[in-house]
């Protein structure tokens, strides 16, 4: 995530925090833990769950081009025990121009 660059006024980063241990959850929460229910095939109720958006984010230098974006999310959840971490893109994934950048070692993801 350190390739954004938000210093020319283009774009967005907001969160949203769920803390859920003992109330009511919202559909967001439920589908995440829908989500690693399916992937990891195992039971899993959220206690805690924090949402981080970067909209319509532009590559860093974003002083050479602030027209080609990308919308992404990391969803990190939690039951107290076990954590996890969704990161999920933009339909059509990068839009930015990988050549341009100034690493040539582009990863989407983590290693």
């Amino acid at each position: 995530w350190d390739n954004a660059d938000f210093s020319r006024g283009v774009g967005t980063t907001f969160y949203q925090e769920f803390s859920t241990l003992n109330t009511a959850k919202p559909p967001f929460v439920r589908d995440v833990e829908a989500k690693i229910r399916r992937y990891m095939r195992s039971s899993y109720s959220a206690a805690w769950t924090l949402k981080i958006t970067w909209e319509k984010a532009p590559v860093y230098a974003a002083r050479t081009d602030t027209r080609k974006t990308i919308t992404y999310q990391a969803v990190l959840t939690t039951d107290g025990f076990r954590s996890y971490i969704l990161m999920l893109y933009q339909d059509g994934g990068m839009q930015w121009d990988y050549t341009r950048l100034t690493s040539t070692n582009v990863l989407i993801g983590y290693t």
